[in-house]
């Protein structure tokens, strides 16, 4: 049985403190956080009974039923949890307008806003989704067609209000550059998940590979999202 040399047990050793150094660097949430993300959870699984209770929706595939309930109970406890830092009403004013130009990019490619479909109903109807996704509000148009479903909606709304303290803390911390939408390389991955199966085009190998694991790859994507913009390493957290 070999033993480590000396320079060998010098560099596990090295690497060790690095990981340590690290983990410890990572910002621990505080017991209000805690609350209010139990309180996001719990205000989700109530929603969730209710709504399957009160309809003929139906769970369907289990974990795409994960997914909706995960979307909503992240994108609830974001918008609890955020303080948004003191800022001058100009300020407000810029995050704001950067937010909603987001959250309207979200939208569209994300599927929430589309374009009329030919031979399509038109009006507005209610479809019982599985929970997370329904109950969606659907709106069919001669110009657009809306499909509001709970998850995509609260999800991109709170990726939204994360752009806007995002904005407003770069401004009061004098950082360059965040202020360019897609400078924040975080806020563009969920637009570049969802138009990823446009650039490949329909019918390949690649786009059905891409367009059966949508929901694992957009899930993915949104928390990788929230946790890179709720923590923002190099605003000197």
């Amino acid at each position: 049985m070999s033993t480590l040399s000396r320079s060998e047990t010098t560099v596990y050793k090295q690497q060790f403190e690095h990981i340590m150094a690290t983990a410890s660097a990572l910002p621990r949430p505080t017991r209000a956080s805690l609350l209010k993300a139990a309180f996001a959870v719990n205000t989700t699984l109530i929603l969730t009974f209710v709504y399957l209770l009160a309809t003929e929706a139906t769970v369907g595939a289990p974990r795409y039923a994960l997914y909706g309930v995960l979307w909503v109970a992240v994108g609830l406890w974001v918008l609890f949890d955020i303080d948004v830092a003191p800022a001058s009403t100009a300020t407000k004013r810029k995050a704001a307008a950067i937010a909603i130009g987001y959250f309207v990019l979200l939208a569209v490619a994300g599927g929430l806003v589309t374009g009329p479909v030919p031979g399509g109903s038109n009006g507005v109807r209610v479809s019982f989704l599985p929970p997370g996704w329904g109950p969606a509000l659907i709106y069919g148009g001669d110009l657009f067609n809306l499909i509001l479903m709970p998850a995509r909606v609260v999800g991109y709304a709170a990726l939204a209000f994360l752009v806007y303290d995002t904005v407003v803390e770069a401004a009061g911390a004098a950082v360059s550059g965040i202020v360019g939408l897609f400078s924040c390389v975080s806020c563009s991955w969920p637009l570049l998940a969802s138009l990823v199966t446009s650039v490949f085009g329909s019918g390949t190998a690649i786009a059905a590979t891409v367009t059966t694991l949508s929901y694992d790859l957009s899930t993915l994507v949104f928390l990788v999202t929230v946790v890179l913009l709720r923590w923002r390493p190099g605003f000197g957290r």
